[in-house]
């Protein structure tokens, strides 16, 4: 396993398929997926006020499966940084507490401007959306990326999805870089 390491925001979690696109490739181990007990609690209660089809003991079982999916994902212990944080939005403060305490390389999230570039530096912290990210991870092994796509288009039977539905379905989750690359190699996806 790598040690380069991804801390996610509540925002890319919150949209199932991009949760389940990010989480497909964390089970890759190309890189460590970590984000925080709080971090759950904002994208669950976000999608329980605007889903009410969905029941919190479905969430918290998405919760726990995605705890056990990636060993050592759930950062702790970092309060003490917060205060000492200054952001555009003082309720992301813990995102970036957070990896700081897990020495993170990089914090995915769609909030670009939430997390400015002057500050991040400080800690020696990179941020980036989704697609660039996804992107990134396409480029540093397209097999393995490929086969976590696949994977997920398989899981994802009511309903199938043919291979340009499912990157219809990216699309709309603004992912525009990497559907592009997945296009190249759609008959692997």
């Amino acid at each position: 396993m790598t040690n380069f390491t991804a801390v996610f925001d509540a925002c890319v979690l919150y949209p199932a398929p991009l949760r389940d696109l990010l989480m497909s490739v964390a089970i890759t181990e190309q890189f460590r997926a970590r984000w925080t007990n709080e971090i759950h609690d904002e994208w669950a209660r976000n999608l329980l006020k605007n889903r009410e089809d969905i029941t919190e003991e479905q969430l918290q079982r998405t919760v726990e499966m995605m705890n056990q999916a990636v060993p050592d994902c759930l950062v702790e212990n970092y309060d003490g940084y917060i205060d000492s944080l200054e952001l555009p939005d003082p309720d992301d403060r813990h995102v970036l507490a957070a990896a700081i305490k897990c020495s993170a390389d990089v914090i995915v999230t769609n909030n670009l401007k939430d997390f400015p570039k002057d500050e991040l530096d400080k800690y020696d912290v990179d941020v980036q959306s989704p697609d660039i990210f996804l992107s990134h991870l396409f480029d540093l092994s397209p097999p393995a990326f490929c086969y976590a796509v696949q994977e997920m288009r398989k899981r994802l039977q009511n309903p199938p999805y043919t291979e340009e539905e499912f990157l219809e379905l990216l699309y709309k989750q603004g992912l525009p870089l990497i559907v592009s690359k997945l296009k190249e190699v759609i008959d692997l996806i």
